[in-house]
């Protein structure tokens, strides 16, 4: 009994009690004889996933396993496993052990990799933020919290790395959580509204909007998606906040001119939440937009995790008559053969490769490549980031046929472009209606 009252049942580690009363005694020790010692808060990247595809035994095989990885690769150091995926590890250190960064880096490479369980080939990544006693803090509960502060930030800054606290961590960190908080909150309380920017053809001809979700933050005012979308597929609000940019972008285009179309983003997290083909006809349902005036934008990301599952959803939703096109085409590593795999409406050409394209010699190639993958497979081909003359011109010559970016409009309230919406006029592209009243958004506009 009294080995289970201080030990995890499954991995055989210390559990949080005997964390707490390790803790303590090392304070005291480091106290007395002004020592120094390592909080490391440790975490698996994705864990959930790869438990909820494998199957709950393959996932604790997974945490034994790693458990006795982290034991061989830190002997010296006490070892806990706090619930689920996480593990704390206390490191003492004195003029003849391992610096803290050493021991960080040999915990690291323990943990993260590919794993043989239960026949099953398993890829996991590992997220580690550590605190030094008594700089980064002179009680349990300080070093634990900055240590938390150092993990948040690893995975804030793209997860599988090692990040030592700083104090400006502790701001940013009660920043990002007051702002994950409100989101929350936002679509019950109306303050989501949508942007849209216009899409043109080469005769300056606009044929559709994409849809862009801005913030309108009680206090901080307008917020732009790159600021709030990771926030919120990270605690699944992004669920939320897609069905509401759905709902609302069919509800304003069904009021347009039947010729003109609207674009959507889809996140990867909408693919495993939810009945998200039920919800798209619902809402084509509910608005009275035909199916075939909606185009859903996705990413390569979309198809990596679960591949099965995102083709059987996207074929379901082409079977709905809705287009589907491939958004930021050429900047992830599996592009050619998602194209492939599934027969995609549009290809969407990355802006980091039309900026600047007129010279510079490596982004004129790539986009004369993906302009004839597009001609070769019959698919249209929209740039997007076209900001100048000299770009459009630049695409213009090569044969693409449509574009998006700051030189065709930047993105608005639908009222701006109302000539547009109403039927007045088609539109002219290269010269956005003057809004003197809209505020900048916070964060990168798209």
């Amino acid at each position: 009994m009294a080995h289970l009252a201080h030990h995890d049942p499954l991995t055989g580690l210390a559990n949080r009690a005997a964390l707490a009363a390790h803790l303590a005694t090392t304070l005291e020790r480091a106290k007395a004889t002004h020592a120094s010692f390592a909080v490391f808060s440790i975490d698996l990247d994705h864990f959930k996933e790869a438990n909820d595809v494998f199957g709950h035994a393959a996932g604790d095989d997974l945490l034994c396993t790693i458990s006795r990885r982290l034991q061989t690769a830190a002997p010296e150091a006490f070892i806990a496993r706090m619930g689920g995926d996480e593990f704390t590890v206390v490191l003492a250190m004195d003029d003849r052990s391992a610096s803290a960064k050493d021991v960080a880096d040999r915990l690291f490479e323990s943990a993260a990799g590919k794993f043989e369980i239960r026949g099953q080939h398993i890829s996991i990544g590992v997220s580690i933020g550590a605190a030094i006693y008594p700089k980064d803090g002179e009680n349990a509960a300080a070093l634990m919290a900055n240590a938390d502060a150092a993990l948040y930030r690893a995975k804030a800054d793209g997860r599988r790395m090692v990040q030592f606290f700083d104090p400006e961590m502790d701001k940013r960190l009660r920043e990002r959580y007051a702002l994950q908080r409100d989101l929350r909150s936002a679509v019950g309380h109306g303050e989501l509204v949508l942007h849209y920017q216009p899409q043109a053809r080469m005769d300056g001809e606009i044929f559709g909007f994409e849809a862009l979700a801005r913030w309108n933050h009680p206090k901080h005012g307008l917020i732009s998606p790159n600021a709030f979308v990771s926030l919120a597929e990270q605690d699944g609000t992004i669920v939320e906040i897609g069905e509401w940019t759905l709902r609302q972008a069919c509800r304003d285009a069904a009021s347009w001119p039947s010729p003109l179309q609207i674009a959507v983003n889809l996140s990867p997290v909408q693919f495993r939440f939810g009945d998200l083909v039920g919800l798209v006809h619902s809402i084509l349902y509910e608005t009275g937009l035909a199916p075939g005036r909606l185009e859903l934008e996705i990413t390569e990301g979309v198809l990596i995790r679960d591949r099965a599952t995102a083709l059987s959803v996207l074929r379901r939703l082409k079977a709905l008559g809705v287009r589907v096109s491939m958004d930021d085409f050429g900047t992830g590593y599996a592009s050619l053969s998602s194209l492939q795999a599934f027969p995609f409406d549009k290809i969407k050409i990355d802006r980091s490769f039309v900026s600047g394209v007129g010279s510079n010699v490596q982004s004129a190639a790539i986009v004369r490549t993906i302009l004839s993958l597009g001609n070769a497979l019959a698919l249209p081909v929209i740039a997007e980031g076209v900001e100048t003359e000299d770009e459009r011109a630049f695409l213009m010559r090569e044969g693409c046929p449509e574009i998006q970016g700051y030189l065709v409009g930047r993105p608005h309230p639908i009222a701006l472009y109302k000539d547009v919406t109403n039927g007045l006029s088609p539109g002219s592209a290269f010269g956005e209606p003057e809004d003197t009243t809209a505020p900048q958004a916070l964060g990168v506009t798209r």
